[in-house]
C-alpha cells in the first residue's frame, strides 16, 4: 500500500488546512473528504432533494463528476469552490453525511483516491472507516468556541457573512449530529494521535504531525521541512 495519512476531527479544527500543509510538505495527494458530502449536498439542494429521499440522494451522489484542481473543487465543471464552503452548505453535508446508503455510494471513490506517491485524508471517518490500515491516524480538534472563531474569520476573509453566537450554536448542533449518527460516527480512531489545536498554530501542529509521518514512514523522512 502507498503512505496514507488521515486526519480526522470536527469543523473548524483545522483539518483540512494541515492536510493541505502536510501533503505539500511531503509531496503527497490531498484528498479533502469533508468537500465530496458538501459538493452533495449543493447537489441535492439544487435538485431539490431532501436527505429523507435516499434513493435519489444515492443516484446523485453515484453520478457527481467531481475534480480538485488545487485549491479549487469543480462539480460537473462549474467552479463551486466558495458556494460549497458555506454553512449552509456545511449543514446540508452533516444531514446528507448521516445517511448509510450516501456513505457507502462515496466509499470507494475515496479509496480510489489513494495512489502513488502516497495520500493525506482529512474527514471525519477516514482513520476509523475509510483507511483503517492507514499508518498515520491523526484526530484534530479544539474546542466549540475556538473553532468558531477560526471559521468566523475564514468566512470574513473570503467576503461571506457571518454571525459568531451562531456558529457557536451550529458547531455544537453538527457536533451532537456527527457524534451521534448511527454509521461512522465521528470518534477518534483507537490507533489515532489526538491533538487539541485550540492553542496551538498552525505550524506546532504541522511539526507535531510531520513528526509522526517520518516515523511511520522512513522512506519519506528525507522529505519536507
Amino acid at each position: 500500500m502507498v503512505p496514507i495519512i488521515t486526519i480526522d476531527g470536527p469543523s473548524g479544527s483545522g483539518k483540512g488546512t494541515v492536510a493541505r500543509l502536510l501533503a505539500d510538505c511531503f509531496g503527497l495527494h490531498c484528498l479533502d473528504s469533508g468537500a465530496l458530502y458538501r459538493l452533495l449536498g449543493l447537489a441535492a439542494e439544487r435538485a431539490r432533494v431532501a436527505p429523507s429521499m435516499v434513493a435519489r440522494l444515492v443516484e446523485i451522489a453515484s453520478a457527481m463528476q467531481v475534480e480538485f484542481k488545487g485549491d479549487c473543487v469543480l462539480l460537473s465543471g462549474e467552479d463551486v469552490t466558495l458556494a460549497i464552503r458555506t454553512e449552509q452548505a456545511g449543514n446540508a453535508a452533516s444531514q446528507v453525511a448521516a445517511v448509510p446508503e450516501v456513505r457507502a455510494a462515496l466509499l470507494q471513490w475515496q479509496r480510489n483516491y489513494a495512489r502513488e506517491p502516497g495520500l493525506v485524508a482529512d474527514g471525519r471517518d477516514m482513520g476509523t472507516v475509510v483507511f483503517p490500515d492507514a499508518g498515520v491516524k491523526i484526530f484534530l480538534t479544539a474546542s466549540p468556541e475556538e473553532r468558531a472563531k477560526r471559521r468566523y474569520n475564514q468566512l470574513k476573509e473570503k467576503g461571506l457573512d457571518a454571525n459568531l453566537p451562531r456558529l457557536v450554536a451550529e458547531i455544537y448542533e453538527r457536533d451532537y449530529r456527527d457524534t451521534n449518527r448511527s454509521v461512522a460516527p465521528l470518534l477518534p480512531a483507537k490507533d489515532a494521535l489526538v491533538v487539541d489545536s485550540t492553542v496551538l498554530s498552525v505550524r506546532e501542529v504541522l511539526e507535531q504531525v510531520a513528526g509522526n509521518v517520518r516515523c511511520a514512514y522512513p522512506e519519506l523522512a528525507q522529505q519536507g521541512a
